[in-house]
């Protein structure tokens, strides 16, 4: 009698337990198309599956519950629903995908200077999100570009770390770099004038590998580089991104949105580097890496005008102070025959706007200028540079 009472009580608890399964099946669809293939999954579970040859799925048993299902299929739209389970349930779900379009209607700017369709733009353009260079955080935009497929940002100077950027192979001088469109950075300041703009305030990276010579004149013989920055309107009020490294390598970026009246949004980024150690692992007196401490104030501004008419207008200011030689380097020493060092300092101002003018037409004006001081020291040898643009 104990042995029947111990068999019926299991069957009575494996009953109920089993009770609380559940499954999902249904078809995916895509048009006409009955045959697409997509995966199921429902979020924050291991429960994932994949459609047959006709567009089929079936989870199997679920535990009963609250769930989110998810459905992806490539070139299409992803599709999220929240679902609830109940014991026993067997849930029919059908699904009819639509294209994605998104990524064949991005707009860029590189192709014709003015915002247009990627499809429709004169030359084939990459466009990099900022989500890309989230991924693997880096100091400046100049060390960021190293993670995107032929292209090279190159030291040339392992002493005081400048260096340019190369495109399918070609020489720095033949890349041209460019922020909203306008030609603002010169073969002169490449390397300054990508470290100092800070991460958080960029919007997207087009990037024109091959000749686009007769477009942009000839610095873009190798290919172009064209950072769009963000629109105040469309930014957060505040935000923060601060990184360092096992060297003390910090690096802060500061980005925060304010308005004046109804009549003017403003962005406002500061980025703020500074590596101040001097280490020599290989132990031949010089320094391995490049001290250096850097500041950039970044400010933007939209005008909202009638008829929704544009009218932007963004200054950067920058300084930098880097060295690297002796390792007994003193800034006492800056310029003189005592102790090797190589020793910059960059003052760096830039202007850069678009208004569009009151007529019928859709009429552009485009403006930028850039002022570049360079007080360098190369032990004894004293480069000075003023550059206007």
């Amino acid at each position: 009698m104990k042995k029947i009472f111990t068999l019926l009580f299991l069957l009575v608890f494996l009953n109920s337990f089993s009770q609380k399964d559940a499954s999902i099946s249904g078809k995916i669809t895509f048009g006409d198309s009955h045959n697409v293939k997509a995966n199921i999954e429902l979020l924050k579970t291991k429960y994932q599956t994949q459609t047959d040859s006709l567009g089929n799925y079936n989870s199997g048993k679920i535990t009963a519950g609250d769930y989110k299902i998810r459905i992806a299929s490539m070139g299409l739209q992803t599709i999220t629903k929240n679902i609830i389970l109940k014991e026993n349930d067997s849930l029919i779900l059908n699904f009819a995908l639509k294209e994605n379009e998104n990524e064949l209607n991005e707009v860029v700017v590189s192709g014709t200077l003015k915002p247009v369709k990627r499809l429709e733009s004169a030359v084939p353009v990459e466009v990099y999100s900022s989500v890309f260079f989230k991924k693997n955080p880096t100091p400046s935009i100049y060390e960021a570009l190293q993670n995107v497929n032929g292209v090279r940002p190159q030291l040339n100077c392992g002493i005081c770390n400048t260096g340019d950027i190369h495109i399918n192979g070609l020489e720095g001088p033949y890349t041209s770099v460019m922020i909203d469109g306008m030609p603002i950075v010169s073969s002169l300041s490449t390397v300054y004038g990508l470290s100092g703009i800070p991460n958080s305030l960029v919007e997207r990276i087009e990037i024109v590998k091959g000749p686009a010579s007769s477009l942009y004149g000839s610095e873009a013989v190798g290919g172009l580089i064209n950072i769009i920055t963000k629109n105040p309107n469309n930014t957060p009020i505040f935000s923060a991104d601060v990184f360092t490294t096992s060297w003390l390598e910090t690096n802060a970026d500061i980005g925060g949105k304010f308005n004046i009246g109804k009549k003017a949004t403003s962005l406002l980024g500061l980025n703020y580097y500074n590596y101040n150690q001097t280490i020599d692992n290989d132990n031949d007196g010089f320094t391995d890496v490049t001290a250096q401490n850097r500041i950039s104030l970044f400010n933007k501004w939209n005008f909202n005008r009638n008829q929704n008419r544009l009218f932007t207008i963004a200054i950067r200011g920058m300084y930098e102070d880097r060295w690297g030689g002796d390792v007994r380097w003193e800034k006492k020493y800056r310029g003189g025959d005592e102790i090797y060092g190589e020793s910059i300092y960059t003052k760096r101002g830039e202007l850069i706007g678009s208004y569009q003018l009151p007529t019928t037409e859709k009429l552009m004006l485009s403006f930028s200028g850039t002022a570049h001081f360079q007080d360098s020291r190369y032990g004894t040898t004293s480069y000075i540079a003023n550059q206007k643009i």
